[in-house]
């Protein structure tokens, strides 16, 4: 595995400071982590101040600040409290990172209403309300906003209907946020991460060995991401050293949604139709 961690020189993000929901497990911790290495003050809000203890213990013992908020994202009022609390400890907010999400699988005939809306509710709603008041701030000195998705967004796939609608409008919103405030030096992103590894995820998404292996032979890169790969291109699109990008949906996902192989082996060796298979001539 190739280590990405020198795309970013060190202090991409000195002086700079990162609003990361759902920041304290999983992909957002590693963004926030990451950034924090590179020179941000970090603003850690999600609904659990517990999962923030991993983030605070690396931010002391490394030497950069984290801001630990608890936050409902499904809450305007609340993320308004937030975003202003951020704002008056640390001066503005430089980047946004919308990774607080909810999800879970369920085929849709079994699928609650309120299921459905606890994931729209979470992964598109909140992503617009934090985007709206950061956004707010970041007018006057402009800022990067990176939101993230999922590939079947676009493709829709079995037993996540809720979390394929929310993110969906996720980047539809990446792309007109994109479009209606770049007038205002905000640049609005979106990375799309496949299957990777990350703490608790892979027991809501593939809780069994079988389903993982499944998982697994789709990818043809042939293994699970992980985090700090992800957050990396997180990272990357969030900092000065992209300037000329926005309104992007960044797929990084092994291969996952790529079309299934047609070839056996080395690409020399077509698979053969069988004489059965052979197409008809052409009428006229």
């Amino acid at each position: 595995m190739s280590d990405a961690s020198h795309l970013l020189r060190p202090g991409s993000f000195a002086n700079k400071t990162a609003f990361v929901t759902g920041g304290g497990t999983g992909l957002g911790l590693a963004v926030a982590t990451r950034m924090g290495r590179l020179g941000a003050n970090v603003v850690c809000a999600s609904r659990s101040l517990e999962h923030h203890e991993e983030l605070l213990a690396r931010g002391t013992s490394e030497g950069f600040e984290v801001m630990s908020a608890q936050l409902d994202v499904r809450e305007p009022g609340d993320v308004k409290r937030v975003v202003r609390e951020a704002c008056e400890r640390f001066g503005r907010i430089d980047v946004l990172i919308n990774n607080a999400a909810g999800n879970f699988v369920r085929p849709a005939m079994l699928l609650a209403p309120k299921g459905f809306k606890a994931v729209i509710d979470i992964a598109l709603n909140g992503v617009f309300y934090v985007s709206r008041e950061v956004g707010r701030r970041m007018r006057e000195g402009g800022g990067t906003i990176v939101n993230i998705s999922a590939p079947y967004a676009s493709t829709g796939k079995p037993g996540v209907v809720h979390s394929a609608c929310a993110k969906a409008g996720v980047e539809a919103m990446t792309r007109s946020l994109a479009s209606e405030w770049a007038q205002f030096g905000i640049r609005v992103n979106a990375v799309s991460p496949g299957p990777f590894v990350s703490k608790g995820a892979a027991d809501r998404l593939w809780p069994s060995e079988e389903m993982e292996q499944q998982v697994l032979g789709q990818i043809p890169l042939g293994r699970f991401g992980t985090a700090e790969e992800v957050g990396e291109l997180v990272c990357l699109l969030a900092s000065d050293a992209t300037p000329w990008v926005t309104g992007a949906v960044w797929l990084a996902d092994g291969g996952w949604t790529l079309p299934q192989a047609m070839v056996e082996g080395d690409v020399a060796r077509v698979v053969r139709r069988k004489p059965t298979d052979t197409p008809s001539e052409p009428t006229t």
